[in-house]
């Protein structure tokens, strides 16, 4: 493996941290500037398909929608593997989600087990998310209690 290699999988394990920190942090703005503007995105429930937005502004526009609905975000990445092809590469990556909503005035904590199938594309010396596909596998909500 060379040394180009190894820092192009820690430039696309970073793309997808930035994703992560950016989106618990509500910075829906700057979580944009991740991807190309004319991404496509994709979530699935339970094998489901229940989003499909394209473009910079429509998703950031479902971002901030569902954004104002959720307390507080935690997401914890898991596995990444890659495949790069020049300026190209896909990937495969797993994270776990919780997000607490006040729903009928109680704190509801709910779990999601997320598989992330993303293509990357590097412009301007830049890696960016051009499509991602979001399996939201196990889901689990709850009251939060403390």
């Amino acid at each position: 493996m060379t040394l180009e290699m190894v820092q192009t999988k820690e430039d696309l394990r970073n793309l997808v941290d930035d994703y992560a920190y950016l989106g618990d942090e509500k910075k829906v703005s700057e979580v944009m500037d991740l991807f190309t503007p004319d991404l496509t995105y994709k979530v699935y429930m339970n094998g489901n398909l229940i989003s499909n937005v394209s473009g910079r502004e429509e998703m950031e526009r479902n971002f901030n929608g569902h954004a104002a609905e959720v307390k507080t975000y935690f997401t914890l990445n898991g596995q990444h593997t890659v495949k790069i092809s020049g300026d190209t590469a896909t990937g495969i990556s797993f994270a776990t989600m919780k997000m607490v909503r006040e729903i009928e005035g109680q704190n509801i904590l709910t779990d999601y087990n997320v598989k992330y199938e993303d293509h990357y594309l590097k412009q301007n010396g830049t890696w960016l998310i051009k499509d991602r596909i979001g399996h939201f596998m196990i889901i689990e909500a709850r009251p939060l209690n403390h």
